[in-house]
């Protein structure tokens, strides 16, 4: 292999440049000592090594300084120098801690440990109050390797991964760096201004380790990690651990560290295990070092999460407050495996800053002009971690790499072998990628486009999708199609549309579309087309209901501004009905038969529903997210949710200029939901709808409210959705009048069924819920579930199965619900 000169000159200067006081941490066997924090003693200026132990702690003049060395389970060292010029050589060598459970007065009647954390939890609130402000610096560094990863992924080829992976399939496919500021208001303002912002092999890129997805604060109830994590030391703490002194030591300044193990008293709580150190009489956080293991946490492919925190105590505040943080975690899924670390380090610490009314808005995240523009000597600079040797190599390999992998030379060539056809694209379908002026073209193939119905019989549907991007995918252009033939009725029908997305910000889309399907009266019916055929082959079930529709449409939606988005849309529509022409079915029974394809009669066979006619119509709708938070990248806006307010909908659809006047009509509607975390308690959400038509006592009954209705008793939507009733027909109770609808669930996460001995080692969550539909001229229809969810093997848990009971003025029926579940 020829010696590649360059990259060494660039790997060694990443350590030496622009270093001020520099070295390397090892234990006594000259061993390296990885995220060692170092800062100058009674300030919060400071860093931490790297896997390697070398260091890098920037000062800015020669004078005397008191540096501190401290990691877990090693003596802390104090070192005074007064260097007369730099880079300055500090290389330290540390001693394991005495750790000694001499000095412990044990009380035969309470565990030491019990009595430690019950004053730390008296102790939370205080201080939480106690940091109520500040400002501070965050770097992060995050860091994802995959190993010996496959070549192919159902098929997919899985490439080299823009360069990542070496010989043995194995490399880096994520790093990055951030540098930013941060504003902290008590109880839960954080914003987040960032410096700069680093991503190997993306020199337009941003990285998404921020200070905003890392706050984890162990003095709250819980941490949100995927799911709410319950600390060691929330207030029902002691419901969920066992806790045991192993020791104590004294650190530099006198005070006596409890070092306490934490261990789940049932193993599928979403807990942690592990250790935590707590400062006598402060009763605060010294350092902690607790693991989550993916079926914990309920997070799909997460083997384990560890989690390290460390804090540095100042004289001038008298504080105790977050000085590093480390997150390490392994994952696998679909035959991929790998491991990453997101390292932290908070310095330069104001608690007395001065905030106006202006500093904490609803943009919680900002970037500097040219954040990801800085050079390396900006970054040799400031980075307070050095890089080790593998994370420098990437950088120089990925960006020296970058602009040949971005040529038109290098993605023509990998684009030719992509898009070769092959005799398996037929059934699997075809797609051909022009990936340097970013097109993409695609069409189904011959397996994914069967289905059965009564009206068309089976049915054959292609799908095509062509898709220009511009300014990295900020702005597209996208052109869509289907070709769909039935079998039985013999024929042809296609559609064919268009979507322009104009930003990044405030998401302008504008989509015209037009052509002949075959549509559901309930269009929301989105999993039935599947289901149906099934149910109609097999059990001689045709549950879904169709009709012809022919359509021109425009739609335009934005953003108009923060948390306020406008939709609106106009078609011009034909609408015939349609009757069945099969009756195939592949185990017939005398005891059933095939019903009707109105949804207003099963029995009448070869009554129309509706009279043929045309109209024109109107919808325009506003959803409003209350307190919406939202991150400002450069040209682009990233929205969060708040789950402190509901989400609002309202809207007014109108049909007119109809051949058959009586099918005009009004409604006015209105939307609220809302999606709750209750800690420990587990997950909260409702959905409330209501409407009322005007002048459309005989409209066509395709403009009906449709309720989503289920007779299959089996969804694959990926989610239970909360405007589902689970068992009742689909169009039992649709109305042109006036309706109102109410949906609650909670999903208890384990809180109950985590109790209960045996049961808990299933690590199956409670789900209760409660319908109620009442419509004009009808008896309310109410609906109860309790349901068993998180149901699977390690962390693929995706099956949730529940019992339905129905009520209409009295008990209807009952039943049981089959469903996927990836949330």
């Amino acid at each position: 292999m020829k010696f590649n000169f360059s990259l060494f000159i660039a790997c060694f200067c990443s350590f030496l440049s622009y270093s001020q006081i520099t070295g390397t941490v090892t234990d006594t066997k000259k061993e390296p000592l990885p995220f060692v924090n170092i800062y100058i003693d009674n300030t919060y200026i400071g860093t931490t090594s790297n896997e390697e132990g070398k260091y890098e702690l920037n000062v800015n003049t020669t004078k005397e300084y008191t540096i501190v060395f401290k990691y877990l389970g090693y003596k802390t060292i104090k070192k005074t120098i007064e260097p007369k010029s730099f880079p300055y050589q500090l290389n330290i060598e540390m001693e394991e801690e005495e750790v000694s459970l001499a000095e412990v007065v044990v009380n035969a009647n309470e565990n030491p440990a019990n009595r430690i954390i019950r004053a730390t939890i008296d102790n939370r609130k205080a201080m939480l109050e106690k940091i109520s402000t500040y400002k501070a610096d965050f770097y992060s560094k995050g860091l994802i390797r995959i190993k010996d990863a496959p070549k192919k992924i159902f098929g997919q080829e899985l490439g080299d991964l823009g360069g990542a992976l070496d010989s043995t399939r194995s490399g880096i496919i994520y790093l990055s760096e951030t540098i930013s500021k941060i504003d902290y208001k008590y109880p839960d303002k954080l914003k987040e201004k960032i410096i700069a912002s680093k991503v190997s092999g993306d020199d337009k890129g941003f990285s998404f380790n921020n200070a905003i997805d890392v706050d984890y604060n162990f003095y709250n109830n819980t941490v949100e990690i995927g799911n709410q994590i319950i600390s060691p030391i929330a207030n029902y703490a002691f419901n969920y651990y066992r806790y045991k002194l192993e020791g104590v030591f004294y650190d530099d300044n006198g005070n006596l560290i409890n070092k306490i193990k934490v261990t789940p008293k049932r193993k599928n709580d979403r807990v942690f295990s592990g250790t935590i150190y707590i400062v006598e009489d402060h009763w605060s956080i010294y350092a902690l070092e607790l693991d989550v293991t993916g079926e914990q946490a309920q997070l799909t492919g997460v083997d384990v999460i560890t989690l390290k925190q460390s804090f540095s105590f100042s004289n001038a505040s008298n504080l105790w407050t977050l000085f590093s943080q480390s997150i390490d975690f392994k994952y696998g899924i679909f035959g991929i495996k790998g491991d990453g670390r997101f390292t932290a380090v908070y310095s330069n610490y104001n608690f007395n800053p001065e905030f106006s009314k202006k500093n904490f808005t609803n943009e919680i995240v900002s970037f500097e002009d040219n954040a990801n523009k800085k050079d390396s000597i900006y970054w040799n600079n400031i980075r307070p971690v050095p890089l080790t040797i593998e994370e420098s190599t990437d950088y120089v390999k990925k960006d020296s790499i970058q602009t040949v992998r971005e040529s038109k030379t290098y993605l023509d060539s990998v684009d030719t072998v992509k898009n070769k056809f092959k005799v398996g694209d037929i059934l699997g379908g075809y797609t051909y990628n022009n990936t340097y002026e970013g097109k993409r073209f695609n069409v189904t193939g011959l397996l994914g486009g069967y289905g059965f119905n009564t009206v068309q019989g089976f049915t054959g549907t292609i799908k095509f999708n062509y898709r220009k991007k511009y300014d990295e995918f900020k702005k597209y252009i996208n052109f869509d199609g289907s070709l769909n033939y039935g079998f039985s009725d013999e024929r042809l029908r296609g559609t064919i549309g268009a979507t322009y997305k104009f930003n990044n910000t405030t998401r302008p889309f504008l989509r015209v579309s037009g052509g002949v399907k075959v549509e559901q009266f309930n269009p929301n019916l989105f999993d039935l087309e599947v289901l149906n055929s099934f149910m109609s082959l097999y059990q001689e079930k045709n549950y879904m209901k169709v009709y012809d529709k022919s359509f021109i449409e425009a739609s335009y939606s934005q953003e108009l501004f923060n948390g306020f988005r406008l939709g609106t849309s106009l078609s011009f529509e034909r609408r015939a009905p349609l009757f069945n022409t099969t009756d195939q079915v592949w185990f017939p029974s005398k005891e059933r038969e095939y019903t009707s394809n109105n949804p207003l009669d099963e029995t009448a066979y070869g009554e129309a529903p509706f009279d043929k006619h045309r109209i024109a119509k109107l919808n325009i709708g506003v959803n409003i997210n209350f307190d919406q938070k939202y991150l400002s990248y450069p040209d682009s806006k990233i929205n969060i949710y708040s789950s402190k307010y509901p989400t609002l909908y309202l809207g007014y659809e109108k049909g007119f200029g109809a051949t058959n006047s009586n099918y005009n009509f009004d409604q006015i509607k209105a939307r609220i939901s809302q999606y709750l975390t209750l800690g420990n308690k587990g997950n909260f959400k409702y959905y409330v709808a209501a409407g009322k038509f005007f002048n459309a006592d005989d409209i066509s009954f395709i403009d009906y409210q449709h309720f989503n209705g289920n007779q299959t008793h089996v969804s694959l939507l990926g989610s239970m959705l909360p405007n589902t009733f689970n068992n009742l027909p689909y169009y039992d109770l649709s109305t042109n009048k006036s309706y109102t609808e109410m949906h609650a669930e909670h999903n208890f996460k384990g809180y109950i069924l985590g109790k209960i001995p045996l049961l808990n080692k299933l690590n199956f969550n409670l789900i209760l819920g409660a319908h109620n539909l009442s419509t004009t001229d009808n008896k309310p229809y109410q609906e109860y579930n309790i349901g068993i969810g998180n149901i699977g093997w390690k962390t693929f848990r995706f099956l949730r199965v529940d019992y339905v009971r129905s009520y209409q003025g009295g008990f209807i029926n009952d039943a049981f619900v089959f469903g996927l579940t990836f949330n």
